[in-house]
């Protein structure tokens, strides 16, 4: 191999490549300057494990004990103890109007009419119908007492005929045996005679059978022109359906009708109430449906007077996370009281008992009822302490364990407060 010599203008040629390092290192060492401040802020904030907070600005409650009564905060709407609705059984177009929505009304008295020419058409095809099934009957029964009367004349003249084959049958067989006739003779009346008898046999049985056919044939016409005219009946009370009356006295609350619009079989019209008293309907969250019971007292106020209700009717279905309660009044319903009227009240679950209490807030929502801050002794700071809550009230927790009364503890939002272990009051200045 030759030896290469490297020369000056071999090295002036040359690319220097520039380095990573250099070109990033102002990025790291701005990025690392900046990781520092942040981490000298957290320390300087948290102080470890502890926060300073203005005890001014939070809610601080006692640990009592005391009766606690389970209940749940609803509101409901006052209804008529009795509702009737009005519902098209036919649907049609409204062609009339006789009352207006808030008008009393007696039973019987017309709301509204409604036209319905498919079904004034039906009718008229159903009466062809019956009209024609009808023929067919009469024309049926007249044919069997035609055919009843031609196989009775026929008969008749069997018999006529069988009583003169006889005689000569007769009249032969006695010179046949004085041998003054041929056999041929004999024979040939005895067999006229005898064809006559199988001949009658035959009728007979053929008027039987088609008898017994006819007679079927009839009941089959009656029972299907029967159906018809029960049919015909129904049709013809649809088509009274189209006039909406009254079935009931009352107040016609609401009416769902205006001229010249079509409704269909099945809508709903109207209501008409019974104002004889008054119920309370209310939805109630899901979450209580295996506590709510009948006969569960409930409480409600208005203006200064306290009034009580019982549960009497559960609907078990559930819609949205709701399922529906009645109540009933126990005494005397308020003289004020209105239909559509929201009354806001409170049903107890159960019987009242001594407990241990916690006064409601917002710190629930960020412990679940798994931990509270409680003041330390003296007061100048709180402490994260687990616990374990019960039952609950729109006013308070039950408390099972980790408080005693006469702790006092920090109700209000834990959200500014984070994860720390524990809370310094800073003193006012």
């Amino acid at each position: 191999m030759g030896r290469y010599t490297l020369t000056i203008g071999d090295i002036m040629d040359r690319i220097i490549e520039k380095s990573k390092w250099k070109t990033y290192r102002p990025y790291a060492f701005v990025t690392i300057a900046v990781m520092i401040i942040v981490s000298a802020m957290v320390l300087s904030a948290k102080g470890g494990d502890t926060l300073k907070i203005d005890n001014r600005r939070i809610g601080i409650s006692t640990v009592e004990k005391g009766d606690f009564q389970e209940f749940i905060a609803f509101s409901g709407s006052v209804v008529p103890i009795k509702t009737y609705y009005l519902d098209a059984i036919e649907g049609g177009r409204v062609e009339s109007r006789y009352i207006e929505a808030g008008t009393f009304v007696e039973k019987g008295d017309k709301i509204i009419s409604l036209a319905n020419t498919n079904l004034l058409l039906d009718i008229m095809y159903r009466e062809a119908e019956l009209f024609q099934q009808s023929n067919n009957l009469r024309n049926t029964k007249l044919a069997m007492q035609q055919n009843r009367l031609n196989i009775q004349s026929q008969i008749l003249d069997l018999d006529y005929q069988i009583l003169q084959s006889k005689r000569v049958f007769d009249r032969n067989a006695k010179l046949s045996d004085k041998a003054m006739i041929s056999n041929e003779a004999y024979e040939s009346s005895r067999d006229d005679y005898q064809y006559l008898i199988k001949k009658r046999m035959l009728t007979l049985q053929s008027f039987e059978q088609d008898s017994i056919y006819r007679e079927v044939q009839v009941e089959q016409l009656e029972s299907g022109l029967q159906r018809m005219q029960d049919n015909m009946g129904i049709v013809r009370q649809n088509l009274d359906n189209l006039v909406i009356t009254a079935p009931v006295s009352g107040q016609l609350t609401s009416l769902n009708a205006e001229i010249g619009e079509a409704k269909v079989r099945g809508e709903r019209l109207g209501q008409i109430d019974i104002l004889d008293g008054f119920k309370i309907i209310a939805p109630v969250d899901e979450h209580f449906i295996t506590r709510v019971q009948l006969n569960q007292p409930a409480h409600f106020s208005i203006g200064s007077k306290a009034y009580s209700v019982h549960l009497n009717k559960i609907y078990p279905e559930v819609v949205n996370g709701q399922f529906r309660i009645e109540l009933g009044f126990d005494e005397v319903e308020p003289e004020d009281i209105r239909r559509g009227q929201t009354i806001h009240m409170r049903l107890e679950l159960g019987n009242s008992s001594q407990a241990i209490l916690l006064r409601r807030g917002g710190f629930y929502q960020e412990t679940g009822g798994q931990w509270v801050y409680v003041l330390d002794e003296g007061g100048a700071s709180a402490s994260k302490r687990k616990v374990k809550l019960g039952r609950q009230n729109q006013d308070v927790y039950e408390v099972l364990e980790g408080l005693e009364p006469g702790d006092k503890v920090i109700t209000s939002s834990y959200r500014q407060f984070g994860d720390y272990e524990q809370l310094f009051f800073k003193s006012e200045s």
